[in-house]
């Protein structure tokens, strides 16, 4: 396991790290996950296996430290995590990033262009999104007030997630699961979709098949971004169907950019 500081108080990320070829790849987990979890399959997979690999925790999850005194807005994770890689000697990274981590590769890509060679996100969240009251994800999560999630709320979604998720997610610090979620649900100005359609890196967009079309996919691919439907999975594509997703990220990384 390694560790960068990337904050003035001395605040830590750290992630499990594969050695292997240039351009490294960046896996971002998302909202109260951790990457090694995650994606450490995927990583170490035939059609993936072979270059540097960093399985990164985002501050507040996983492995990385809870600072409470952060405010986790996207902006704030991307700057956090482009520390992190500059502090590892990571430039022009292949970005592998899941859901709220899609979400802050796009920022990062947009922040720090010179840490970022390509794109590939996984069901990424591209919009604000409203709350909504009885469920257990970002939109569930900012239903509650911090001070509410933390007298109590926290247990509520915990038991509205179930056993697998809530392994990840009570990892992550309660302030940090929290203020992710509701900038996560706030999204960015521009938004995240915005930012994406602007970037000049070749970028994939995997999502379930079952989900059908993607939202604004017509105007994704006239900016390059090339939208992978992906069969037999929910959203946790690389755990639901780990061959295919292996396949699709594959070749996501060997597409030539259309931008």
């Amino acid at each position: 396991m390694r560790n960068a500081v990337v904050t003035t108080e001395g605040d830590r990320i750290r992630w499990v790290e594969l050695p292997g070829q240039e351009p490294s790849r960046v896996y971002v987990h998302g909202l109260g996950s951790t990457s090694p979890a995650y994606f450490a399959a995927s990583a170490v997979h035939p059609l993936l296996a072979g270059h540097r690999s960093l399985l990164i925790d985002l501050l507040g999850h996983g492995l990385s430290d809870r600072p409470t005194h952060f405010d986790y807005t996207l902006e704030a994770h991307a700057d956090a995590l482009a520390n992190a890689l500059t502090a590892a000697g990571v430039s022009g990274a292949q970005v592998i990033a899941h859901s709220m981590g899609g979400a802050v590769a796009i920022v990062l890509a947009s922040r720090h262009p010179q840490l970022v060679s390509r794109l590939v996100l996984i069901d990424a969240n591209l919009d604000p999104i409203p709350p909504s009251p009885g469920t257990g994800g970002s939109s569930g999560i900012t239903s509650y007030s911090e001070a509410e999630f933390l007298a109590g709320g926290w247990a509520e979604v915990r038991d509205r997630v179930g056993p697998h998720w809530w392994s990840t997610m009570r990892l992550a610090g309660r302030e940090a699961l929290h203020r992710s979620a509701v900038h996560l649900t706030r999204g960015t100005v521009p938004t995240m979709r915005e930012l994406l359609l602007d970037l000049k890196v070749p970028r994939s967009y995997l999502l379930p098949a079952a989900d059908g079309p993607l939202t604004g996919a017509e105007a994704l691919a006239e900016a390059g971004v090339a939208v992978v439907p992906v069969p037999d999975c929910g959203h946790n594509i690389m755990l639901d169907n780990p061959e295919a997703f292996a396949r699709a990220t594959a070749d996501a990384l060997a597409e030539p950019a259309h931008y």
